[in-house]
C-alpha cells in the first residue's frame, strides 16, 4: 500500500556518529573474503596487501619476486648487488600452505552405480560377446557394441582391483559349474 502524501520524514544529520570509524568498518566489510584459511587467520587489516604477504613470505608480484636477469654484454661485479630479503615474521603460514600442497589429491571422479551394475550384468551374461550385449533387453539406451566395449573399458580403468576380483569370481563360478 502506498504511503500517504507528506508523511515521509526528512533525514537529519547524525552529529554523534564517528564517520572515520564508520568508513573504516565499511571498507573492511567491503573487502573480498580471503578463501585460504591460513592466510585469512594471519591477515592484519591495518597493513597493506603487500606488507601482509611479505610478512607471510609470499610474493604479491611474482615478476618482482623472481626477477629475470637481462643479458648484458659484460657483467660487472657492481651489477650483482642483491636486494635485502624482507623479514618473514609469519613463517607458519608458508609451512601450512606447503604441507597442504604436498597432500595427495583426492580422486573426485567416480562412475555411477547404474553404469557399474550395467557393465557387471553384461559381462556376467555375455562375457566378451559385445554383439550379444547390444541385443540384450537390458541395453535400454541401445548402445552399439563399441559403446558397450568403451563403457567396460572405462570401468576397468576406474576400478582395476574391483574388476580383477569380479573376473576372478566369474572364473571361479565357471569352474564350479563344469
Amino acid at each position: 500500500m502506498p504511503k500517504a502524501k507528506g508523511k515521509t520524514r526528512r533525514q537529519k544529520f547524525g552529529y554523534n556518529v564517528n564517520r572515520k570509524r564508520l568508513n573504516r568498518n565499511a571498507r573492511r566489510k567491503a573487502a573480498p573474503r580471503i578463501e585460504c584459511s591460513h592466510i585469512r587467520h594471519a591477515w592484519d587489516h591495518a597493513k597493506s596487501v603487500r606488507q601482509n604477504l611479505a610478512e607471510m613470505g609470499l610474493a604479491m608480484d611474482p615478476n618482482k619476486a623472481v626477477p629475470l636477469r637481462k643479458r648484458k654484454v659484460k657483467a660487472m661485479e657492481v651489477d650483482a648487488v642483491e636486494r635485502p630479503q624482507e623479514l618473514v615474521r609469519k613463517p607458519y603460514v608458508l609451512n601450512d600452505l606447503e604441507a597442504e600442497a604436498s597432500l595427495p589429491e583426492k580422486k573426485g571422479n567416480t562412475l555411477s552405480r547404474d553404469l557399474i551394475d550395467y557393465v557387471r550384468y553384461m559381462v556376467e551374461n555375455h562375457g566378451e560377446d559385445y554383439k550379444a550385449m547390444a541385443r540384450d533387453e537390458k541395453n535400454y539406451y541401445q548402445d552399439t557394441p563399441k559403446q558397450i566395449r568403451n563403457k567396460i573399458n572405462v570401468y576397468k580403468r576406474f576400478y582395476p582391483a574391483e574388476w580383477q576380483a569380479f573376473v576372478d569370481s566369474l572364473q571361479k563360478n565357471k569352474m564350479e559349474v563344469e
